[in-house]
């Protein structure tokens, strides 16, 4: 899913704004306006309007336990945030993510930390500019972004699935043995606070997403199924 070169991690950054003209966005762990961790686990009480996935990693990490992966991201958190809002939308609350990704060019799978961010005063174009934004910033492959939309809607044609109880070794291990669930997801991730495994897929997958999550341990009945737009940016 993504290039390899040395990662960067800055309180200030750059971004591209009308007629390609960039602009310093000042974004100090500090500041009021960033709360980096803001959200218990992924839990809301209501839905954004969209969720934009991103890391600053881009080593390939096949150590669990490897140190690189206790950081919070909190710097990174704050610099996502004011370039979200310098395009005009609004972040709200961010999860801190334990993810496995896979990468078809290099065959292999790498655990990585990330966040998600939830965004609202956003639309589909808007969402597809900033994510445009966060991968180049961060030298990504790609970025993944998820429109919350109605069942009904023509345009909701992907899902995102929220399993409580399955850890980021289970579906690290579960991937690898999973050709078919590596090929159509590309990985997912784990809440580090609360330990809530997040799937992201085609609507058209839902019955492998179902048997995959069976294959984690996880609990099919307790899974929340959200309907959306995904979009892998890149």
């Amino acid at each position: 899913m993504k290039r390899w070169p040395a990662a960067l991690v800055l309180a200030f950054g750059i971004t591209i704004g009308a007629g390609g003209a960039q602009t310093a966005v000042a974004a100090g762990p500090h500041s009021p306006s960033c709360a980096a961790d803001a959200s218990p686990g992924h839990t809301r009480r209501h839905l954004p309007e969209a969720e934009i996935f991103v890391t600053n990693n881009t080593a390939v990490i096949s150590d669990p336990d490897d140190p690189r992966l206790n950081t919070r991201l909190n710097g990174f958190a704050c610099e996502v945030r004011a370039i979200i809002r310098a395009h005009g939308a609004d972040p709200e609350k961010s999860s801190l993510l334990d993810g496995v990704f896979w990468s078809g060019e290099l065959q292999n799978t790498t655990y990585e930390r990330s966040r998600e961010f939830d965004v609202d005063d956003i639309d589909a174009a808007g969402l597809n500019h900033v994510a445009e934004v966060l991968r180049k910033r961060f030298a990504q492959e790609s970025v993944l972004t998820f429109e919350y939309l109605r069942i009904d809607s023509p345009r909701a044609d992907a899902i995102e699935v929220e399993v409580p109880g399955v850890d980021v070794q289970r579906l690290h291990d579960g991937l690898v043995a999973d050709a078919e669930a590596r090929e159509h997801l590309f990985g997912g991730s784990v809440t580090v606070r609360g330990g809530k495994l997040i799937l992201v897929a085609d609507r058209a997958d839902a019955a492998l997403v179902e048997r995959f999550v069976g294959t984690l341990g996880g609990d099919w009945s307790k899974a929340t199924v959200h309907y959306g737009d995904r979009e892998f940016v890149g």
